[in-house]
């Protein structure tokens, strides 16, 4: 069976035909998540962010022009999202922070997973330092080394010009290769 592309999945989707989406769901959530993860640094509000990244796609595929990808197009709802969730976070944490200051009690700290292995300790350590880079730095770093987008790919994305791309992971490599250093160097 041949695979359809995406173009005649969401055809077929705004068509009336479900199992079309459910298709491109498929095609694309374990991509969208790893990069959400990595954009926002927890599992949980990857999957979250995604799972409203579908809906909202689904709810909108009738304005996908096919100027770009399917995936560019879904990962910048999927940016959207995820800025509009931060935004949300803030201002709970705002409220939570006022709380506590006013006599509430202390939230109860998650604990740290310890890591068997020292494969487990160094991804830890690439990701610390990878959540303390920039925003505007770290998401074309996510796109070029974890998605394996082109420049102009992450251009069409991001929105910014191709040279902005360039110089923004060029900095992100620099900034992850000081990080890693000092986040190894403090725990070794």
């Amino acid at each position: 069976m041949d695979e359809q592309s995406d173009i005649s999945l969401i055809e077929c989707t705004l068509e009336g035909n479900q199992q079309a989406f459910e298709q491109l769901v498929l095609r694309y959530q374990r991509r969208l998540v790893g990069s959400l993860q990595h954009l926002l640094g927890d599992a949980d509000d990857a999957l979250d962010v995604a799972q409203q990244t579908f809906l909202l796609a689904w709810s909108k595929l009738s304005s996908f022009r096919g100027e770009s990808a399917f995936y560019s197009w879904l990962y910048r709802i999927a940016r959207n999202v995820a800025h509009s969730e931060k935004r949300r976070s803030r201002i709970q944490t705002s409220s939570l922070e006022s709380m506590i200051e006013s006599g509430g009690s202390e939230p109860v700290g998650a604990a740290t997973p310890s890591h068997a292995g020292e494969a487990d300790e160094h991804i830890e350590a690439v990701r610390n330092a990878l959540m303390q880079i920039p925003e505007e730095f770290r998401q074309p770093l996510i796109l070029k080394e974890i998605d394996g987008l082109s420049y102009d790919e992450i251009h069409s994305i991001l929105g910014i010009p191709t040279g902005t791309v360039r110089s923004r992971i060029f900095r992100a490599r620099q900034e992850l290769a000081v990080r890693l250093k000092r986040e190894l160097r403090d725990d070794g």
